[in-house]
């Protein structure tokens, strides 16, 4: 809305209103707007959700400090979806579909984890909304995002090529001038980086490109659903989710604003998408409700983001990905959620495995997913294939050295694109 006011006030030569043409001024502006949100709106609404009583279910698994988390609010995932969507519809460029697709993704995803939080508060119930819903709604998503970059004319990009100047014989990296929709996406550690879907159906002969399409959408909801649900089980510790979700969005930032830039992008020997740049704007918002949320998340926690906020975290970083069309990244970039996704995985496997072969089931983590394997002693008498660590490691130092392999892997993501 401002940013059509300052188009609007600009005719009349008002000084300042130019500002708003540029990405990183809206993008600082929406960043500040979140945190402040974030922390002032945030009070009233940890004071309305004590008030209302809305807790959180805690079960008795034995870790330290554990109970005395019986009672905080959830449900605080609110404050991070008002803190997004309000700089957002007020400085953002509303007609770009960029922007449309990453609200619409954070309010379906918002809507789902509310209904899981309301069912395990109003009800009682700890498993909250049956896990198939969940299932169903993600890909939903998924048919959404994947269905609207197939059909709008709106989403296109322009390839990156490596030619040799005629005169001194060197490569360089130009963008070819026509833009076109493609089934293109950024790849690590290969020559040009790219890969086009389409690659894996030219069996298909002339109908290749739209089989890569079919390919593109399931790995579309296969990428919304595992970082989705990985963000969801990360949120484990206070601030745990907060801060990850935080670092990967400053690296996503960061790699939008490459890529919707041509200079940059012909540097880093990427596709340039036209009109991405919108989703720093975004970004930034994002990041600023997550720093502001931490305010009161951190160690000891005020409130619980619920999955209503980690539910929708995990899907705007999956769906943000996608958009720059950088989702084959994200197993680098995310690897904390997928570890923890696949932490539990393994543990339910094998446990399942040894009780049907020995008649007792077996654990290969002392407790999962992974950040509660460390906040249990080696010797609690729990039979696991990994005892290690033998202390139990304090909540605050797990959280930190969480946040540190989050930095690691972000650097890791930036330099597998100058890795060829």
């Amino acid at each position: 809305m401002l940013y059509y006011l300052a188009k609007c006030l600009e005719q009349f030569d008002i000084p300042g209103m130019g500002l708003m043409e540029y990405i990183t001024f809206r993008a600082g502006a929406a960043a500040i707007l979140a945190i402040f949100i974030a922390t002032v709106i945030g009070r009233r609404i940890i004071d309305r959700l004590q008030l209302m009583q809305v807790g959180e279910i805690i079960r008795d698994l034995g870790l330290e400090g554990q109970l005395s988390k019986k009672g905080t609010p959830t449900m605080g995932g609110i404050i991070i979806i008002i803190s997004i969507i309000v700089p957002c519809l007020l400085i953002g460029k509303l007609s770009n579909v960029y922007m449309l697709l990453m609200l619409v993704s954070t309010l379906w995803l918002g809507a789902l984890g509310f209904a899981d939080d309301y069912i395990k508060v109003a009800h009682h119930d700890k498993d909250g909304l049956k896990g198939k819903f969940k299932i169903v709604g993600q890909v939903g998503l998924g048919l959404i995002v994947g269905l609207t970059m197939y059909m709008s004319p709106n989403i296109v990009m322009q390839q990156n090529v490596e030619v040799e100047n005629g005169s001194s014989h060197e490569i360089e990296v130009v963008h070819k001038s026509e833009v076109v929709k493609s089934t293109q996406t950024t790849i690590p550690f290969v020559k040009n980086h790219n890969f086009d879907y389409a690659y894996i159906t030219k069996w298909m002969g002339r109908h290749a490109q739209t089989g890569g399409w079919v390919v593109f959408i399931i790995v579309t909801i296969f990428i919304i659903t595992a970082v989705s649900n990985g963000a969801n089980l990360t949120d484990g510790l206070d601030g745990l989710a907060t801060g990850t979700s935080a670092i990967i969005g400053l690296a996503l930032a960061i790699m939008c604003y490459l890529g919707g830039h041509i200079v940059y992008a012909g540097y880093l020997n990427i596709m340039y998408i036209p009109g991405s740049e919108e989703l720093v704007v975004f970004a930034a918002a994002f990041i600023g409700a997550l720093i502001g949320f931490l305010w009161y998340n951190s160690y000891p926690a005020q409130v619980f983001m619920g999955d209503t906020g980690s539910l929708t975290l995990g899907g705007i970083i999956a769906v943000f990905a996608i958009l720059i069309r950088k989702e084959l990244l994200v197993p680098i970039l995310c690897a904390t959620f997928f570890l923890e996704d696949l932490s539990v995985i393994i543990q339910v496997a094998y446990f399942k495995y040894t009780k049907r072969r020995y008649g007792t089931g077996r654990r290969v983590f002392k407790m999962t997913p992974l950040h509660h394997h460390f906040q249990k002693a080696g010797n609690s008498g729990i039979d696991a294939l990994i005892q290690r660590p033998l202390q139990a490691i304090p909540e605050p130092k797990i959280v930190m050295r969480f946040f540190i392999v989050a930095i690691m892997l972000a650097v890791v993501t930036f330099v597998t694109l100058k890795i060829r």
